[in-house]
């Protein structure tokens, strides 16, 4: 392929190498060093971490874990332009300021839809293995353009506003990507086999109805625990889902899988694990309560998991 996901990997490397170096010469933050150590490390695993032994992978994210554990991942003082000269220049601007948000999902579904199966002498212009994720970079990058075009303003100012989103966020942005593997190692681990075996020796799963609580429910604490439905979906559906709502009560593995997974997202709605969803929108925000998404969304997440369990004893 022409344009490769490699390539947007060493992109987003190259700009956490950058917030690292600006971090390291920030001699007013308080924690320079370990903060510029934190996302210097995540900036390696984006840009050669596919030509690292996997247990080298492995130390640096336990430094990782240990800098943001220990409190090491700190914020510095980002001087920004005096409020009235944002509000003028916001005025200024006017609603052409939503024109770069709203390029990165035209472009990504422009380039999805149009150009997934354009080749250029043979080679495919996009990634055919993440036309989607690829199509997501060329739109960042288009609006990026934009931006400065608009604002007459540099590519240096972006990385620098850049380092203050990303220390805004701090430690939390990593937990997606290291809570996407949690699942696959949980399930190495037999973690299934155990939620099986706990759920049969305790309770009662002859009745259909509290099989399908059992599963619903433990989708939703799983995903709490982890903050990624994706995570306990292999966890209850292999020690609940395939052996007891399929296997013994001949359920649809469609519907089972279907409703689980809507299940597992109820838990995403109350768990700061799920930080893209509940801590990044609180921090850029800047909420005074950092869970106060969470406790808007927890009513809604109880009542559709309540509809859920009934909905599979029905339809399954």
């Amino acid at each position: 392929m022409i344009i490769s996901i490699e390539y947007l990997y060493w992109l987003a490397g190259l700009v956490l190498a950058i917030t690292a170096l600006m971090t390291f010469a920030d001699r007013e933050h308080p924690r320079r060093l370990s903060t510029g150590l934190f996302w210097l490390l995540y900036a390696i695993v984006f840009l050669i971490g596919d030509r690292l032994p996997p247990a080298a992978v492995g130390i640096g994210a336990v430094v990782m874990a240990l800098i943001a554990g220990f409190g090491g991942v700190g914020h510095g003082k980002h001087h920004s332009l005096p409020e009235e000269e944002r509000r003028a220049s916001a005025r200024r601007l006017g609603n052409r300021l939503f024109i770069p948000a709203l390029l990165i999902p035209l472009v990504t579904v422009i380039g999805t839809m149009l150009f997934k199966d354009v080749k250029i002498a043979g080679v495919p212009l996009l990634d055919p293995k993440n036309v989607t994720f690829v199509s997501l970079g060329i739109g960042c990058l288009i609006s990026l353009a934009v931006v400065c075009w608009l604002t007459r303003d540099t590519v240096a100012q972006g990385l620098r506003e850049s380092r203050r989103l990303t220390e805004s966020l701090g430690w939390a942005l990593v937990l997606p990507q290291m809570l996407a593997m949690l699942g696959l190692v949980f399930a190495d681990a037999g973690v299934g086999k155990a939620v099986a075996h706990l759920s049969t020796a305790y309770i009662n799963m002859d009745y259909k109805l509290v099989a399908v609580a059992v599963y619903c429910v433990g989708m939703a604490l799983f995903t709490v625990i982890m903050g990624n439905g994706f995570a306990a979906f292999p966890v209850m559906t292999g020690g609940v889902g395939v052996p007891i709502l399929v296997g013994m009560f001949g359920g649809n593995p469609a519907v089972m899988a279907a409703i689980g997974m809507f299940s597992g997202y109820c838990g995403t709605l109350m768990t700061p694990m799920a930080a893209n969803f509940n801590i990044v929108p609180a921090a850029l925000l800047e909420l005074d309560d950092k869970n106060a998404v969470i406790r808007a969304q927890v009513p809604t997440a109880l009542a559709i998991l309540v509809a859920n369990i009934a909905l599979l004893y029905f339809l399954m």
